[in-house]
């Protein structure tokens, strides 16, 4: 999130809307990939042309080729954990933004992932995460799945996290997660399992609707 948050801090100014329609339309012959139109855009997304702009400007104003691969990414996210190591889950999440797997995130990418996770329905919204702990993309989630997902939080928090970590947190983490989601007990949590879950949650549930009314 903390690329989908750093659009947000991009200011905008009163300005007449046809103009701003222009400057768009030649900012975008001006980059190496130029995104799909305002209006698919809209049409595919829960976003109105106007917020568009705004966050189109913002990644523009990140990654100026109109691309950004995986290394551009882990610069832009590390900005947002300065105290810890946010490598390895900048890496899952640019595998989850990366929905062709060709190795890097256009605008459409990334507008419609946030799409998602800030107005997307609960389901479009765990069905993304459940995407995002699913490392292999077999359609299932592993306990070393979830283990590698959790240690690279932990290492995104750093070591001023409050209170002070231990080392074997992870793994209960993991453990009491795990044993909670595995319904049936097969040793991998389906899709279904997890969103079962989850809505049985209410810190899971909550912290879904944190960033609906951020832009």
């Amino acid at each position: 999130m903390g690329l989908a948050m750093g659009t947000f801090s991009t200011q905008t100014k009163q300005v007449n809307y046809r103009r701003d329609k222009c400057d768009d339309d030649l900012e975008m012959t001006m980059v190496c990939h130029r995104p799909e139109g305002l209006d698919q855009m809209e049409s595919q997304t829960n976003f109105n042309k106007r917020e568009l702009q705004v966050l189109y400007r913002g990644f523009k104003n990140e990654c100026p080729s109109g691309i950004v691969n995986e290394d551009t990414f882990k610069q832009i996210y590390s900005q947002f954990f300065p105290h810890g190591d946010a490598s390895t889950y900048a890496h899952y999440l640019f595998n989850a933004f990366d929905s062709e797997h060709n190795g890097s995130i256009k605008f459409e990418d990334f507008v419609t992932a946030l799409s998602i996770l800030l107005r997307g329905s609960t389901r479009e919204k765990l069905q993304w995460t459940f995407n995002l702990y699913d490392i292999n993309k077999d359609g299932y989630i592993n306990k070393e799945e979830m283990m590698d997902i959790v240690r690279a939080i932990y290492a995104m928090m750093g070591k001023y996290t409050y209170p002070a970590l231990k080392t074997d947190t992870p793994r209960q983490h993991v453990d009491a997660f795990f044993q909670k989601m595995d319904k049936n007990r097969d040793g991998v949590v389906t899709l279904d399992e997890f969103i079962l879950s989850c809505q049985e949650d209410e810190n899971i549930m909550d912290s879904l609707q944190l960033f609906e009314n951020v832009i």
